[in-house]
């Protein structure tokens, strides 16, 4: 009997044919084998190491900041990322939009049965990898596994913990009447290649996701300019959005120049024909910065100097609006009111 139990233990996952099935998520043997030929295999440090429920950490200097998110995209895969790059980048960009240097990530699965362990060790890994580039380490996480059908292959939520150094003090309540709103690049490419891919649609110029990790970015910012007043990710629901959850969170108003904007062309050609606008649709790897006036070009010129800010922009201003509005000064030289995104214009997009 004992050298039957050392036999099932010393069998390997089939990570090339295999599929999840309810007893991976059941807390027994199925399960701590998961772990640790999957998740302890890819995401292998000194933490999980320890396989304990949870991860004791130093803390830096600073004020904590704490992000979750849950990430749900479809399909899994699309150019230029897949779910498992996405749910790193997303969480580190949400922890950096503070001004944080993030330290930490800890993610959840949930796992429907009969997903290919093919598939998932492909999403693993992506994770490990974008961990590992970003100096990130996932430390803790869970898995659980839903009944078949009562899901969509894998749903993954992360958790991120930075630090805010001292001095440093971003938050969308600082816009203030008379800052510069900067843009780092263009738009609209992430909802774009997941739009593109989901609908097997294929361009001279093929849309690749920007999913990436902002935090260098960042701190190359903050360095130039500590006094930024506020950064935000526009995900879902675009530059739009964000810029309104801003004014509204600030009680101020927007007021942008179209022509300003980037947009690469394919993006521009793809939205035209789905009958989209680019400022609402989805970016992972882009940010707006707002900051006084007259550090507005020394931050552009910051951002530029970094590759992931080349094509950074001013593309308008905070003004003094007690409605809150985003206006827009069009390439026509008239204006038109930029509103919230109005229900889900690309679902399951992250």
């Amino acid at each position: 009997m004992m050298n039957r139990r050392r036999e099932i233990f010393a069998r390997r996952l089939d990570l090339a044919h295999g599929r999840v099935d309810m007893s991976h998520g059941g807390g027994g043997r199925a399960m701590a084998q998961l772990i640790e030929d999957l998740f302890l295999a890819a995401f292998d440090n000194d933490w999980l190491r320890a396989q304990d429920d949870c991860a004791q950490f130093a803390v830096p200097a600073g004020r904590l900041v704490i992000a979750t998110d849950s990430h749900v995209v479809s399909p899994l895969f699309f150019p230029g990322g897949d779910i498992g790059c996405l749910s790193v980048h997303g969480t580190i960009n949400d922890v950096a939009m503070a001004g944080a240097r993030p330290l930490y990530l800890a993610s959840s699965f949930i796992l429907e049965e009969g997903f290919p362990l093919a598939n998932l060790t492909r999403i693993v890994e992506s994770m490990a990898h974008a961990a590992r580039r970003a100096g990130v380490p996932i430390i803790t996480g869970d898995t659980k596994v839903v009944e078949r059908g009562k899901g969509d292959g894998v749903f993954i939520t992360t958790t991120g913990v930075g630090a805010v150094p001292a001095g440093v003090t971003i938050s969308a309540s600082r816009a203030t009447p008379g800052d510069a709103v900067l843009l780092s690049g263009s738009l609209g490419e992430h909802g774009m290649a997941v739009m593109a891919q989901r609908e097997n649609l294929s361009f001279d110029a093929p849309i690749e996701s920007d999913t990436t990790a902002l935090h260098e970015l960042v701190a190359a910012m903050v360095a130039a300019v500590p006094d930024i007043h506020c950064l935000r990710d526009p995900t879902r629901g675009g530059l739009a959005s964000a810029l309104n959850e801003i004014a509204r969170q600030a009680g101020v108003g927007m007021r942008l120049r179209e022509a300003a904007i980037p947009v690469r062309e394919p993006v521009r050609a793809l939205c035209e024909l789905l009958g989209l606008d680019p400022l609402y649709v989805a970016n992972e790897g882009k940010l707006i910065a707002i900051c006084p006036a007259d550090a507005a070009d020394h931050l552009l010129a910051a951002m530029r100097d970094h590759p992931l800010g080349r094509e950074a922009a001013l593309i308008g201003e905070v003004v003094a609006d007690d409605h809150g509005f985003v206006e827009m000064e069009t390439v026509f030289g008239g204006r038109r009111l930029v509103d919230w995104l109005s229900g889900e214009q690309l679902p399951r997009i992250c």
